[in-house]
């Protein structure tokens, strides 16, 4: 039985992006149903491709965010490479790109140049700071944008410095948020049957999520400081360490499972006692409170501890590991998909797509491409030149 299509089946993406932000908006696009065609520096392609760790030459990341793309190799510092992206605007729906603002103008492939070629294409321009702004020409990467947006000043411990995630945070919030706006694009061509540039900066969807601490400096002039694992607006919540030495997290935000906490740890009392009984209160305890939670998961081992949160309907959950995941059945059956056809090995996982459509079972990753692997075929198909006349 042949397989259903996905909701962007048909659209052809040309992505001019490099290393994370841009490529993250390209493989969302690709998990719903696009061809990604990758342009890449036919020497050393991708930066991305160099990083580490690597796996018998093949960089973990780069996998994960390039698999099922087809990798097209073409200088863009030469006339004669500008010029074949031209020819494949012509044929393509969207272009996303992540180079420095005003770069693209510099080679005649800004968005007036290519609208003149193809009206309805859509640019998708991904970069540190915007198209537009005093600091539009800084360069920028997702370790900026995380201390830019104010995320760094934020995270970590009272006692601790700010502290920059471990991961490329930033860039793929920024990447999720590009191809947000390639759909929004996509519909409205729909009905206007024009493009559209869309501009995305790696600070601001950041920015956005960090949005209450900004908000509330402008009403009450105060500066959210770092507060660990707690949220600094609900209580209880945050992150303990059971008997037996293993972790886990327990939200207790609102205030029927607050209330339902109490139960579970064998305190009624504690659900009309006034330190306790609401949000407020228990916030104006919260180090107090902490302690009794602390101390009640310290009483046990953590698979007791969740059994007996599960129980009393609380939102808990352990804190996993890579291991825990690659292993956990719900994880397996509905989030992880196999990489194949690497030198990464058969039992290679990758996270799939970051949400799930109704009949359409998701895309595969059948491998990931060697630099310019799909030159021939690729201008064969939109451009009808075959190998002999690519030069």
């Amino acid at each position: 039985m042949k397989k259903a299509a996905g909701p962007l089946a048909g659209i052809r993406v040309l992505e001019l992006g490099n290393m994370y932000a841009a490529p993250t908006a390209g493989r969302m696009l690709r998990d719903f149903g696009a061809d990604i065609i990758k342009v890449e520096d036919p020497t050393h392609g991708d930066t991305a491709r160099q990083w580490q760790p690597q796996h018998e030459g093949l960089s973990i990341g780069y996998a994960r965010l390039n698999a099922g793309k087809r990798s097209v190799a073409v200088d863009l510092r030469t006339d004669e490479g500008r010029a074949l992206v031209k020819r494949l605007v012509e044929q393509v729906d969207v272009v996303v790109e992540s180079f420095r603002p005003g770069r693209l103008e510099k080679w005649g492939l800004g968005y007036e140049d290519l609208r003149a070629l193809n009206d309805r294409i859509i640019l998708v321009r991904v970069s540190g700071f915007g198209q537009s702004g005093p600091y539009r020409e800084r360069p920028g990467f997702g370790t900026i944008a995380e201390a830019v947006s104010g995320y760094a000043f934020l995270n970590g411990w009272p006692e601790t410095p700010p502290t920059a995630p471990p991961f490329g945070f930033a860039d793929s919030i920024a990447g999720i948020s590009a191809a947000y706006g390639t759909a929004m694009a996509l519909f409205e061509r729909e009905r206007t049957g024009r493009g559209r540039e869309i501009d995305v900066s790696l600070y601001e969807p950041l920015m956005f999520i960090l949005g209450d601490a900004v908000l509330r400096y402008s009403v009450t002039s105060y500066i959210s400081q770092r507060e660990g694992n707690t949220s600094g607006a609900a209580s209880p919540r945050g992150i303990y360490e059971a008997a037996d030495g293993r972790w886990l997290s327990i939200a207790a935000s609102a205030q029927n499972i607050a209330m339902r906490l109490f139960d579970a740890m064998g305190r009624p009392e504690m659900k009309t006692d006034p330190r306790y009984a609401t949000n407020a209160a228990r916030m104006a305890n919260n180090e107090e409170l902490q302690g009794i939670v602390r101390d009640w998961v310290a009483s046990m081992p953590r698979d007791e501890a969740l059994a007996i949160l599960d129980e009393y309907e609380v939102v808990g959950a352990a804190i996993n590991d890579s291991s825990d995941i690659a292993a956990d059945p719900h994880f397996l059956e509905r989030t992880l998909r196999p990489l194949l056809g690497t030198v990464l090995g058969d039992k290679t996982l990758v996270p799939g797509p970051i949400l799930h459509v109704g009949g359409y079972d998701g895309p595969e990753y059948p491998g990931v491409d060697r630099i310019g692997q799909h030159t021939d075929e690729v201008l064969a198909e939109l451009l009808g030149e075959p190998p002999a006349e690519q030069g």
